[in-house]
């Protein structure tokens, strides 16, 4: 199992993220992409990602909006997988950004 994250390493790990935040025992992120299809198509390559390293987040989609949640359920907070879910949500965001311009 993996092993939870202390305050501070949590605090660290966030100056790299800087689109996220802890809230309780889960890192968040809130990203706005340039429509529903590329949302969709976004949380598409996210389960993709998920699935491959059998780590998922939590996505709630509004219109042209997810919202990524990423805590280590069997461990009950943030764990070194969160922190690179989040590093791999950052990736694709990024690829996504450059395509809609």
């Amino acid at each position: 199992m993996a092993e939870l994250l202390s305050d501070d390493q949590v605090a660290q790990a966030l100056t790299k993220l800087e689109s996220w935040q802890q809230n309780g025992a889960a890192l968040t992120r809130s990203a706005e992409l340039a429509s529903f299809p590329q949302a969709i198509a976004v949380v598409n390559r996210i389960a993709e990602i998920a699935e491959n390293n059998n780590h998922h987040p939590d996505m709630q989609i509004s219109w042209r909006t997810v919202v990524f949640r990423c805590s280590t359920h069997s461990a009950g907070g943030i764990t070194a997988l969160d922190v690179s879910l989040a590093e791999e949500i950052d990736g694709v965001l990024e690829v996504f950004a450059q395509t809609s311009e």
